[in-house]
């Protein structure tokens, strides 16, 4: 019976229709991960756009997607060395208080270059006109490199964040999800989730260090 009554009113339902999407995504291993969602989007029939600096050494151009660009100051070979180096760092043997004072100012720098290709776009007439024009349902990006949440607040369009990897544990506090330090291992513990207790030790004063290293 409430099936006989529901029917009709299922049948004045229009299916979801897909969208037109911009995607203002982080360079390096962030987009290798975020563009396999971006891939999933293309195929449920979304019109995606993908906006990077035209220095890029990872996002190039896709059957998936149209690419846009704009110029920067930034060489495409300084980005890639920058990004070739924290690969570097990621497996080092180095003493723990190396490595971690080695990939704050790795992160110092790499911000630096972020922040003049973010600058870059939001004084780009021209692509913030094609921005407005376009009349995007939403804004897909990584709160990594803050340039897209910018400019969804600027043009105030809805924004979806790509969580991944963000420095200091910011990105597991901000899915408010199970995260215990005596058994989840931190970045710079190089640990398995598998621990001594003299290990966990570790990886728990690796954990309240994460909250003043934002500083």
């Amino acid at each position: 019976m409430l099936r006989a009554l529901l029917l009709p009113f299922l049948c004045l339902l229009s299916p979801a229709s897909a969208g037109k999407l911009l995607v203002i995504p982080m360079e390096g291993s962030h987009w290798l991960s975020m563009k396999e969602v971006v891939a999933e989007l293309s195929k449920r029939g979304h019109e995606i756009v993908v906006l990077v600096p035209d220095n890029s050494v990872y996002i190039g151009s896709s059957d998936v997607y149209d690419l846009k660009t704009y110029p920067v100051p930034i060489k495409k070979e300084e980005m890639e060395a920058q990004l070739r180096s924290l690969g570097l760092m990621c497996f080092s043997e180095e003493p723990f208080l190396v490595r971690f004072w080695n990939t704050l100012k790795h992160f110092q720098k790499t911000a630096a270059l972020f922040e003049a290709a973010c600058r870059s776009l939001l004084y780009n007439k021209e692509m913030m006109k094609y921005i407005q024009d376009s009349k995007f349902d939403a804004i897909f990006t990584d709160p990594f490199n803050p340039c897209g949440q910018i400019i969804a607040v600027q043009f105030s369009i809805p924004s979806v964040f790509f969580l991944r990897g963000v420095p200091c544990n910011i990105d597991k506090q901000a899915a408010q999800g199970p995260d215990p330090p005596s058994y989840v291992p931190r970045i710079f513990s190089l640990q398995t989730d598998h621990m001594t207790f003299s290990q966990r030790v570790k990886n728990f004063l690796l954990f309240l260090s994460e909250s003043f290293s934002l500083s």
